[in-house]
């Protein structure tokens, strides 16, 4: 985010990196009593969008993320049920000896690729309410996963 100028910023991305404040040791109720009541905070001023709101994925951006997990991950986990149906129909039928290590490793693949489909659709998604991507999303995946990264590193603590 920081190398990216403020036009880039999405719309449900926050505008600064908060830090976490260290808490207070609890107080003891000695405390508690002989202090004085503080005085009213002044209220902030409000921005634009507040709440939930402020950082909602927007409703098209939504969609458009699960008709792609519905496409990349949908697509292989049916190939991965499907692995038996045909399998037994092939060792009921008896066309050929199909050995049972060789339906499990290829259903499970099957299956991985479907939960690496899931991460796909979403990261391969443009995040922009206004451009809806390209049909396999390589470029989107690259600038989301990007985007991901410096998420990480900036939440990850110095040391």
């Amino acid at each position: 985010m920081s190398s990216e100028p403020p036009s880039q910023r999405l719309p449900f991305e926050p505008a600064s990196n908060r830090k976490k404040t260290p808490k207070k040791p609890p107080e003891t109720e000695a405390k508690l009593v002989t202090e004085e009541p503080k005085p009213e905070k002044q209220p902030k001023p409000k921005a634009t969008k507040t709440g939930p709101q402020a950082q909602s994925i927007p409703e098209v951006v939504s969609k458009r993320m699960i008709s792609r997990i519905a496409v990349f991950c949908g697509v292989p986990t049916i190939l991965g049920i499907s692995t038996f149906f045909v399998s037994y129909l092939i060792v009921s039928k008896g066309l050929f000896d199909l050995p049972n290590t060789a339906v499990l490793l290829v259903s499970m693949g099957c299956f991985g690729l479907g939960v690496l489909g899931l991460s796909y659709g979403v990261l391969s998604a443009s995040w922009d309410e206004e451009n809806s991507g390209s049909t396999l999303g390589w470029e989107e995946f690259n600038t989301n996963f990007g985007r991901m990264q410096e998420a990480w590193r900036a939440a990850k603590p110095k040391s």
